[in-house]
């Protein structure tokens, strides 16, 4: 019997690999600039990530997303991803900065 050793190394491979998903990284300057104000590996889809400790964000560089992603302002109403999103960004990677005179405080993708 003849085996595809292509076939049977990706199998091996997709079979060894965990389920990953997206990086978010807050950073203190707009456009991913400045000091890394927090990082967050591996996060699920449709999980809301958030700065702990009541921290904020100018901007928030992302990668793994599969679709779509959400951004959400520092303050209030807002928190922990709620009562709507100030910015959106597309699927795989980016970098989101929150408009002028607000800070990010969470994001959310599916």
């Amino acid at each position: 019997m003849q085996f595809n050793i292509g076939f049977i190394a990706a199998a091996l491979l997709v079979a060894a690999s965990p389920a990953m998903g997206a990086t978010f990284i807050f950073y203190a300057g707009a456009d991913c600039t400045g000091a890394k104000v927090s990082v967050a590996d591996n996060v699920p889809p449709l999980d809301c990530i958030f700065i702990p400790n009541g921290g904020s964000a100018k901007s928030i560089g992302y990668s793994g997303v599969t679709t779509q992603i959400e951004f959400y302002e520092s303050g209030g109403g807002h928190d922990k991803c709620t009562n709507g999103a100030t910015g959106t960004g597309g699927p795989g990677s980016g970098c989101g900065t929150a408009p002028a005179g607000v800070n990010y405080e969470s994001a959310y993708y599916f």
